[in-house]
C-alpha cells in the first residue's frame, strides 16, 4: 500500500479565520482533513475547513473551458479547448477596447481567494497592463466601520489582540457573533477563557446568536438600525453621572464639546435620554442606564462593535457612535480596553504581492464625493470607480446616469457576483444587457451560468500560496499544494499568463515563478527567516511578550506618536466630514433615521425588518451545497413566535418572504431566539428563480436594496419585508 502523505495548508476564503488544515492524501486523492494539534496556540479549523474535501470533489466542479450556447443565464454550455477559450476572450477584450475604450471593461472581483499570490489580483495586473479597466469601490463587509475608523482614528489598525480580552473586566459584544463569523481563529477560545475567568460578557443583538448563548451572561435585543441611538443615550447617562474620562477627552480628542451639545439637546432641543432611546431601540431605559454605568465604571472594559450593525443605510453612524463612547470611557490604548474602529491588529493581512502596474484609467482622476481623500491610508478615493451596489444601475444607465463609463464587458473573478450583491432581479436584467461576460470559477454557481466564456480555476488545495491572519494574530501559514489540479483547471495566474501574449503583453509574469514570488512575499514580512523551513512546517507562530494593544504608543507618548488623523488626535468631531457639507454625514456621531427602518412609512406595507446575517455552515456563497454542511443547519428564515402566530405560521411551514424587489420561498424556523418585528435569512444561498419569478434557493439578496449609506456601507440589514404562509 502506498504511503499516505500529510500536507499542511489553510483555507483562503473570506471566512473570518486563518486555520491550519492537515490534508491526508493517498494516491493523489484527499481522503480526510484534520487540523492543528501541535504547539499552542493551536490554529484549529471549523466545520467549513474540515468539510472542504466535499467541495474539491463536488459534482458541479467545472472541468474544462466552456462557451455559452443557450440564452444567457440558463447554464447551457459546450466544451471548448483552452486555446479557443483564450482566443475568444482576447478577441472580445480587444474589440471592446477598440470600440468603446478601456473604461468599458468592467472588472468585478470578490473575496473567493484571499491568499497572497492567487486570486483576483492576477487579472487586475493583466488588465492594467492592457490599458486599464473600471472597477468597484467598497466592500460589503466593512465599508461603514472603515469610514468611521478613518474619520475617528485615521487608520484601520485599531484592534487589540484577542488574548488581551483576558485583561478586561467587562466585554460588550455589540452585533458580534464570532462563533459563526470566526473573527480570527482563536476568538471563541479566548471568549471561553474569559467566561471561565468570570469576566462579564453582554451581547446586544436582535438575535440570540450562538456566541450569545455560549458566552454571554446577558442578552439585550435591539431593533436593527437603531444601535447608534442606544450608544448616544449611553453617552447621556455617562455625562449625567460625570462618568466620562474628562482628562482623556481633553488630552487625546477633539470636538467632544460639540458631541456633548448634541447629546444633552442643546443642538436640536432633544435630550438623548434613555427614555428617548427606548422608544427607538426597544431596549428599556432602565437597562440602558444600568449598562452605561457598568461599562463606564468597569475598568478596563472592551466594547466590540461588530460589523453587522454597520451594514445599514446609516451604518457608519453606529461605528462612529461606538468609537465616541469608547473614547469617553478612556479605554483606548489600554490593556483590557478596546478602541473599536475597523479593528485590524498586529500582522493583519501583511502578506501580499508587491505593488505592480497601476490602473491607467484612474490616473489623475478627482476624488469621489464624500470620500476621505485627505487621509493617508484611506481607500482609493478616485471617482473613476463605481460603488459595487450600483454596478447594475451603471450597466443599465452608464454615463447618462452619472457613472464614469458605459460598461460593455464584465470580467468576473473570485466572485459569485449576482448572488452576492443586492437586488438579484435587477442584476439579471443588467447582466443580460452586457455584450460579453468572462468568468473564472470553480463550480457552476448562479453567476457562472451568465458567462459567455467560463474558465475553470483550481482550488487552494491544488496550488501553493501563503496567507496571514484575518484581522491580527502573530502567525503565518504556508499553503502547500495537496493535490494536482483537477481536470483542466488552472490558477488565475496561469490563465492570465497564457492570455497575456494574446493581448500583446510580454511582461506579465516578470520572469518569476510562483515560488520566487512567494519567497519575495515572505521576505517582505521581516518575520520569516527561513523560507524552506516555513514551507516544510506550513506555519510560523511568532512569540510576543505582550498581546498587541492598538494606540498604546499614542496614549503613552502622544508627542512622538500622534494619532494619524488630520488633527493628530481622536476626532470625535471630524473637520474633514464637516467640509463635505452633507447633512447625512455629520461631523459628530448622530442617530439618523433610515429608509426601510422600523419607522419608515413603508413598514405599513412590509412590517418586518430583515437581517441577512452570516449562515453558520457557509462562507458567503462559497460553501453552498456541501452535503455535510447542509446537514448542520439547513437554510430557513428565522421568525419570532409572536410574529409567526400572528400569521398562522408553524415551525417548518413553507413561507413566502417578499417586498417590491422580489419573492423567496423557504421554510420557517419559529424561534424565541429572534426579537419580534425582525426576521433573518442567512446570506449566501444560491438563487434558483422559477418561472413565476419566485426564488427557491433562499437567496437573501433577492430582497435587499441597491442603496448604500453616505459613507459607502451596504444596506444589507436595512430591509423591510412581509412573510406569509405559502
Amino acid at each position: 500500500m502506498d504511503k499516505t502523505e500529510t500536507i499542511i495548508t489553510s483555507c483562503s476564503h473570506d471566512c473570518g479565520g486563518r486555520c491550519m488544515l492537515k490534508v491526508h492524501v493517498h494516491e493523489g486523492k484527499i481522503i480526510r482533513i484534520e487540523t492543528d494539534d501541535g504547539e499552542e496556540p493551536q490554529l484549529r479549523a471549523c466545520l467549513r475547513g474540515r468539510a472542504y474535501r466535499q467541495r474539491v470533489y463536488a459534482s458541479d466542479r467545472l472541468k474544462y473551458p466552456m462557451k455559452r450556447v443557450g440564452p444567457r443565464g440558463e447554464g447551457q454550455f459546450e466544451r471548448i479547448s483552452w486555446d479557443e477559450a483564450l482566443d475568444t476572450v482576447a478577441r472580445e477584450l480587444i474589440r471592446v477596447k477598440n470600440a468603446y475604450g478601456n473604461a468599458s471593461i468592467l472588472f468585478l472581483r470578490g473575496s473567493g481567494s484571499q491568499a497572497a499570490l492567487h486570486g483576483a489580483g492576477a487579472v487586475e495586473q493583466l488588465l492594467a497592463k492592457f490599458g486599464g479597466y473600471t472597477r468597484t469601490w467598497d466592500t460589503a463587509s466593512y465599508e461603514g466601520p472603515l469610514f468611521a475608523s478613518m474619520a475617528t482614528y485615521g487608520t484601520m489598525t485599531t484592534g487589540n489582540a484577542r488574548e488581551d480580552l483576558l485583561n478586561s473586566r467587562m466585554i460588550i459584544m455589540w452585533g458580534w457573533n464570532p462563533a459563526v463569523a470566526i473573527w480570527d481563529t482563536n476568538t471563541t477560545f479566548t471568549l471561553a477563557k474569559a467566561k471561565e475567568k468570570g469576566i462579564k460578557i453582554v451581547s446586544i443583538d436582535p438575535r440570540l446568536t450562538e456566541s450569545t448563548a455560549v458566552f454571554a451572561t446577558e442578552w439585550l435585543p435591539i431593533r436593527p438600525g437603531t444601535d447608534a441611538a442606544m450608544l448616544i443615550a449611553m453617552a447621556y447617562v455617562m455625562l449625567k453621572h460625570g462618568l466620562q474620562e474628562q482628562s482623556f477627552l481633553d488630552n487625546y480628542t477633539v470636538g467632544f464639546d460639540k458631541f456633548q451639545d448634541y447629546v444633552i439637546g442643546m443642538e436640536d432641543g432633544i435630550p438623548k435620554t434613555p427614555a428617548w432611546a427606548e422608544k427607538i431601540t426597544g431596549v428599556p431605559q432602565a437597562t440602558i442606564e444600568r449598562l452605561s454605568i457598568e461599562y463606564a465604571t468597569s475598568k478596563p472594559a472592551a466594547l466590540i462593535p461588530g460589523w453587522g450593525p454597520a451594514r445599514g443605510a446609516m451604518g457608519e453612524q453606529f461605528s462612529r457612535a461606538a468609537n465616541t463612547i469608547i473614547a469617553m470611557s478612556g479605554n483606548v490604548g489600554k490593556q483590557g480596553g478596546y478602541a473599536g474602529g475597523f479593528m485590524r491588529a498586529f500582522h493583519s493581512r501583511e502578506m501580499g504581492m508587491p505593488r505592480g502596474t497601476r490602473n491607467p484609467i484612474e490616473a489623475g482622476t478627482p476624488p469621489r464625493q464624500n470620500s476621505l481623500y485627505k487621509l493617508r491610508g484611506a481607500a482609493n478615493p478616485t471617482s473613476a470607480r463605481i460603488h459595487s451596489v450600483k454596478v447594475y444601475d451603471a450597466i443599465l444607465r452608464g454615463t447618462t446616469g452619472g457613472y464614469p463609463c458605459n460598461p460593455k464587458l464584465a470580467y468576473i473573478v473570485a466572485s459569485n457576483f449576482l448572488n452576492s450583491h443586492p437586488d438579484v432581479n435587477k442584476g439579471i436584467t443588467a447582466f443580460k444587457s452586457l455584450e460579453f461576460i468572462i468568468i473564472h470559477e470553480q463550480r457552476m454557481t448562479p453567476t457562472a451560468k451568465f458567462a459567455d466564456i467560463l474558465l475553470p480555476v483550481n482550488t487552494f488545495m491544488e496550488r501553493e500560496d501563503v496567507i496571514s491572519p484575518w484581522l491580527g494574530s502573530p502567525y503565518y501559514l504556508y499553503m502547500n499544494k495537496a493535490i494536482d489540479s483537477m481536470y483542466e483547471s488552472k490558477s488565475d495566474r496561469d490563465i492570465c499568463a497564457e492570455l497575456a501574449p494574446r493581448l500583446g503583453i510580454t511582461n506579465y509574469r516578470e520572469d518569476r515563478t510562483d515560488e520566487e514570488w512567494l519567497r519575495i512575499i515572505t521576505e517582505r514580512t521581516g518575520d520569516i527567516p527561513d523560507f524552506e523551513d516555513f514551507k516544510e512546517k506550513g506555519v510560523i507562530k511568532l512569540k510576543v511578550d505582550q498581546p498587541f494593544v492598538a494606540f498604546k504608543e499614542q496614549i503613552e507618548d502622544p508627542i512622538t506618536h500622534p494619532f494619524p488623523t488630520l488633527s493628530r488626535k481622536i476626532e470625535i468631531y471630524c473637520q474633514h466630514l464637516a467640509e463635505m457639507n452633507n447633512p447625512r454625514i455629520s461631523p459628530i456621531a448622530k442617530y439618523l433615521p433610515t429608509p426601510e427602518g422600523y419607522d419608515d412609512p413603508l413598514s405599513q406595507k412590509y412590517p418586518l425588518q430583515l437581517l441577512t446575517t452570516h449562515h453558520k455552515p457557509a462562507t458567503h456563497s462559497t460553501m453552498e451545497k456541501i452535503p455535510w454542511l447542509d446537514e448542520v443547519e439547513p437554510r430557513h428564515i428565522w421568525i419570532s413566535t409572536r410574529d409567526a402566530e400572528a400569521r398562522g405560521i408553524s415551525d417548518g411551514n413553507e413561507v413566502l418572504v417578499f417586498n417590491d424587489r422580489g419573492k423567496v420561498l423557504m421554510q420557517a424556523k419559529v424561534t424565541e431566539r429572534i426579537m419580534p418585528g425582525v426576521v433573518n435569512i442567512g446570506q449566501g444561498g444560491w438563487f434558483a428563480i422559477d418561472k413565476q419569478g419566485i426564488d427557491r434557493g433562499g437567496c437573501a439578496n433577492i430582497l435587499t436594496p441597491t442603496e448604500h449609506s453616505p459613507g459607502g456601507a451596504w444596506s444589507a440589514n436595512t430591509v423591510l419585508v412581509e412573510v406569509r404562509k405559502a
